[in-house]
């Protein structure tokens, strides 16, 4: 039974894209079952109970529900430690916190994965007040190879003098493969082989409980992401973590509040209930990203265009690239997702001067949270390579109609053929 008005040779198409997405669905179907009891045994023993769900106000001294949260989310990252606060605003928010709250003047941050993500450059950049630069923390990189694989040579000649090693294990606005959490750990040998007491940090975001670990166990330090992404589970409102060693966890914790009270402080206010509940959910969530991903990759593969991953490659973040070769195609997918969002449908996306980015942006993303990218959403800076960066889907049915909406929206402007 028809819900919407597809093409009689979309949905043929869709089914052949099922067919094909079967036995990466298997896989995924394994791994939430998996990271789900990993959640679960970290709620059962750290005894959690209805009182953690409780906030505090005021300066929050003895909140604990938010320093059960804290040893919840640690146990499941395999930390030593996490900070996981509500008024962490964003990821760049809790990326910073971590980047300031490690490093001092004179001190060599190096990327070894090349350029951060767009806002990650505004805050080493010397162009905007505040940032590293100003403070005296010199900032360098390791280009990644023509493959867009790590660069381990270049890794170990240049990263003998850093203070930190920095990863970002999300592909970004590019088309480079995301980082599994077996390179990870051979970024993080190539580093200590040279230099062992350097600080190596992950950008974690879009890659929680996609595998069975998390960089944490392979030589990362510390690591740090959102929770209006993967942990959050389309359930918490905002917020962010910070995981790993205690003693570098102590020290972001500083810089979040205050030297000598860090974590003792902040209040919890009514936020703690959605970062349990959307932690609870995550496994399930993610599994409804990442099929979500791999069946937008099937679908568009089979209409001729180039997915990054494809769909039947492994996968270690919930985020896929579509290169669909102009502007126009571009604002028509994200036309097409927009109009199949529980939230915001009607409206119709155009591309603006989004703050932290080089040129202009298109978003479709109509979400309960907003800017919630474990909610169905897409987002294209219009320049090359006109690709289009897919991420979310709360449930499997809901992201892929959104999915085939993207086609269908293309399709009806003459923009694509099956």
């Amino acid at each position: 039974m028809a819900v919407f008005n597809f093409s009689p040779e979309l949905v043929e198409l869709s089914e052949k894209a099922m067919e094909m997405c079967r036995p990466r669905f298997a896989e995924l179907d394994r791994m939430a079952d998996f990271n789900g009891q990993r959640v679960l045994k970290a709620f059962i023993d750290n005894k959690i109970s209805d009182i953690h769900m409780k906030g505090t106000n005021g300066y929050g001294y003895g909140d604990d529900g938010r320093d059960k949260l804290d040893a919840v989310f640690a146990q499941i990252l395999g930390a030593e430690d996490a900070l996981v606060r509500h008024n962490f605003v964003n990821g760049t928010h809790a990326i910073t916190t971590a980047l300031f709250g490690l490093l001092r003047p004179g001190d060599l941050m190096l990327s070894v994965t090349g350029e951060p993500y767009d806002t990650i450059q505004g805050v080493i950049s010397g162009e905007r007040i505040g940032s590293l630069k100003d403070f005296g923390v010199k900032f360098d990189k390791v280009d990644l190879l023509p493959d867009g694989t790590p660069d381990y040579e270049g890794i170990k000649a240049r990263a003998g003098s850093c203070k930190m090693a920095y990863i970002q294990r999300s592909r970004g606005y590019s088309l480079r493969p995301s980082l599994t959490i077996e390179v990870i750990g051979k970024i993080c040998e190539s580093v200590r082989s040279v230099n062992p007491d350097c600080i190596i940090m992950t950008d974690n975001c879009y890659g929680e409980l996609v595998e069975e670990v998390e960089p944490t166990a392979v030589g990362s330090d510390i690591i740090v992401g959102s929770l209006i992404k993967n942990l959050g589970g389309g359930i918490a409102e905002t917020g962010g973590y910070i995981a790993g060693r205690k003693d570098l966890v102590e020290l972001c914790a500083y810089r979040l509040t205050t030297p000598g009270a860090g974590k003792e402080v902040g209040a919890s206010l009514n936020q703690l209930r959605g970062m349990y509940l959307g932690i609870f959910h995550a496994p399930e969530a993610v599994c409804a990203a990442l099929k979500t991903s791999v069946f937008a990759a099937a679908l568009f593969q089979l209409m001729g265009y180039e997915a990054f991953p494809k769909y039947d490659e492994k996968r270690t973040d919930i985020i896929a690239a579509l290169k669909l070769g102009g502007e126009k195609q571009l604002i028509a997918f994200c036309e097409g997702i927009q109009s199949g969002s529980p939230v915001d449908s009607f409206a119709t996306p155009e591309p603006w001067d989004m703050p932290g980015y080089d040129s202009q942006v298109i978003m479709a993303a109509g979400a309960f949270t907003m800017g919630a990218s474990i909610e169905l959403s897409a987002d294209a800076p219009l320049r090359e390579p006109y690709a289009v960066w897919l991420q979310g889907g709360l449930t499997f049915p809901t992201g892929k109609a959104g999915i085939m909406l993207a086609a269908q929206s293309m399709l009806d402007k003459g923009l694509a053929k099956i």
